[in-house]
C-alpha cells in the first residue's frame, strides 16, 4: 500500500517490532501533536516524516521524535535481518575457509 510511516501515541510490542521488518517507521507522538497531525492531514496538508533528523512535519508544525540508532541504520540502507548478515558475507566466508583448514574432519563430505 505504499505506507513508509505510521504515526501514533503508542504501539504494541509486536506491532513496534514487526514494523521495522517490513521497512516502516513507527512513530511514537504525544497525543496532542498527533490530534495536531490528524487536523493537518484533514485539512489536506501534506504530512513529511524526515528519518534522518528524526522531525515530522506538517505545515507549520514540526514533532522530533526518538529512535535507536540501530533501527535508524537498518531504515535508512533497507536492510532486513538477511540484509544485516550479508554485510558480513566476507566475514563469514573467511570463517568458513579456515575452518575447512583447520578442522577438515568437520566438513561435510558430499555423496
Amino acid at each position: 500500500f505504499g505506507i513508509r510511516s505510521v504515526i501514533a501515541p503508542s504501539f504494541a510490542d509486536i506491532f513496534y517490532n514487526n514494523c521495522f521488518k517490513n521497512g516502516i517507521l513507527p512513530v511514537s507522538l504525544p497525543r496532542a501533536q498527533v490530534d495536531i497531525l490528524v487536523e493537518v492531514a484533514h485539512g489536506g496538508q501534506e504530512i513529511t516524516v524526515d528519518l534522518p533528523n528524526q522531525v515530522v512535519r506538517a505545515g507549520n508544525h514540526a514533532f522530533s521524535f526518538t529512535l535507536d540508532p540501530f533501527r535508524k541504520h537498518c531504515l535508512l540502507h533497507g536492510l532486513d535481518d538477511i540484509g544485516l548478515t550479508l554485510e558480513k558475507q566476507d566475514a563469514i566466508a573467511s570463517y568458513e575457509s579456515r575452518m575447512r583448514a583447520e578442522r577438515p574432519w568437520m566438513v561435510a563430505q558430499s555423496a
